[in-house]
């Protein structure tokens, strides 16, 4: 007979910034290197997730505090069951993320960092556009505050490194605060 042993909980890393600074991008290549020596993780992206729960957003504050709240909910669950979650999702207010940190057991907050005007200049959305343009008014970092974290467990600045060095800087530093050892 097999013992159920309770499951440790996930570790769940928030990757926070500006949008177009490389978040989702970040994200899906840490999960793929991960992946690739045996760790499964869940990767929460929030253009994905917004598509699905709201899809015509208003990007209001009571949506958006509704939508990170949900997020955070998500997260949990799949913590709760022992899943690594990485969460690609602006969440422009540090009361998010600092909800985040409250709520889940094991977290670690990761700025990814990137001069407005790069990504002003990548732009795969072309949301930068739109907001100068005047058609989105609570774009975060153009009309709407952005809050960057005041003490990250984890920094990448992406404005000049490739999807590879920004991995393998974000794998040090994973290395370095011992958070690699909750993936065994």
């Amino acid at each position: 007979m097999v013992a159920n042993l309770p499951l440790a909980p996930g570790l769940v890393i928030w990757f926070t910034g500006l949008p177009g600074s490389g978040k989702s991008t970040l994200a899906f290549a840490l999960s793929q290197h991960l992946a690739a020596q045996g760790i499964p993780v869940q990767v929460l992206d929030s253009d994905e997730l917004r598509r699905q729960l709201t899809p015509h957003p208003s990007y209001s504050a009571a949506e958006r505090d509704w939508f990170y709240d949900t997020v955070i909910y998500l997260a949990g669950l799949l913590a709760k069951q022992g899943v690594h979650v990485l969460v690609a999702a602006t969440g422009s207010r540090r009361a998010y993320r600092d909800a985040a940190r409250a709520r889940l057991p094991r977290f670690a907050e990761l700025f990814v960092d990137c001069p407005t005007a790069v990504c002003q200049q990548r732009d795969p959305k072309g949301l930068w556009q739109l907001a100068a343009a005047g058609e989105i008014a609570t774009l975060p970092g153009a009309g709407d505050a952005y809050e960057p974290p005041l003490h990250p467990e984890l920094y990448v600045n992406t404005a000049d490194k490739t999807i590879d060095t920004a991995v393998a800087e974000l794998w040090s530093q994973l290395q370095a605060q011992g958070l690699l050892a909750f993936f065994t």
